[in-house]
């Protein structure tokens, strides 16, 4: 995820507003809404336009739109766009204030990079079956049918516990556990699908892959690339028909 320059300035003239700009976007899309500048059943601008309407990136428009559809404003379709949903689809509540999927995601490409490498030259052999016992949980509940988040959740809490710092395993945790949220669960709603489950697997062996011969560098790497695949798909280009979001096909 890039910032534009006004991004990048709202960061460092007030830093704890940054967490936010979806927020404000999703504000003024809002009152946009309210005035009637976009009627009931309206399609909104394409997220390309907005974002050079408003001046920012396309992934902070794109958490702005889901966050307005997690409230029940607008509607995304796939393949056709986002749409103004009546008054009595709104809900009767504040409006979402979850943590942006993409600080999630950045925060955890940081910190689980790290502890990888970390793992990859401390990591005892039982330790290392852990990581393997919690990748084989999640093709077996691929396997049921069901989404492997134990499996998923497991595998990198036991990557933190590498690190004989409980510190980082409460923290690696409870970013995971972020995917409970509303905003994320929307955006997970629209991008993920059961391809995409598998390729998680294929990541997460080479992250086991690289610890079992002791390749820190190697390691760090493939788990920065496991969770900036994760940022790549939310951050998507949406198809030139509108503001559809694209058919995952899985990474």
């Amino acid at each position: 995820m890039f910032f534009t320059w006004l991004e990048i300035n709202i960061l460092l003239a007030h830093p704890h507003e940054t967490r936010r700009l979806y927020r404000q976007i999703a504000d003024q899309l809002r009152r946009a809404i309210e005035a009637g500048e976009y009627a009931i059943g309206a399609r909104l601008p394409a997220e390309r336009d907005l974002s050079l309407q408003l001046g920012v990136s396309r992934p902070s428009v794109r958490e702005a739109l889901i966050a307005l559809e997690v409230e029940g404003w607008v509607e995304v379709r796939m393949g056709s766009g986002v749409y103004v949903l009546p008054q009595n689809m709104r809900r009767q509540r504040s409006p979402v204030l979850d943590q942006s999927p993409f600080e999630v995601l950045q925060a955890r490409q940081m910190i689980e990079g790290e502890l990888a490498a970390l793992a990859a030259q401390h990591m005892r052999p039982a330790d290392l079956m852990g990581l393997r016992e919690a990748l084989e949980l999640m093709r077996e509940d691929m396997r049921k049918g069901l989404v492997p988040t134990r499996g998923d959740r497991l595998f990198h809490v036991r990557l933190a516990a590498g690190s004989g710092n409980q510190v980082f395993v409460r923290m690696v945790g409870e970013l995971f556990d972020e995917r409970e949220n509303d905003l994320y669960q929307q955006f997970q709603q629209h991008a993920e699908e059961a391809t995409y489950f598998v390729q998680i697997t294929h990541e997460h062996q080479a992250v086991i892959d690289a610890i079992a011969v002791a390749a820190p560098a190697r390691a760090r790497e493939a788990m920065r690339r496991h969770l900036q695949v994760a940022q790549d798909r939310y951050a998507g280009e949406w198809t030139e028909a509108g503001n559809a979001w694209p058919l995952p096909g899985g990474i």
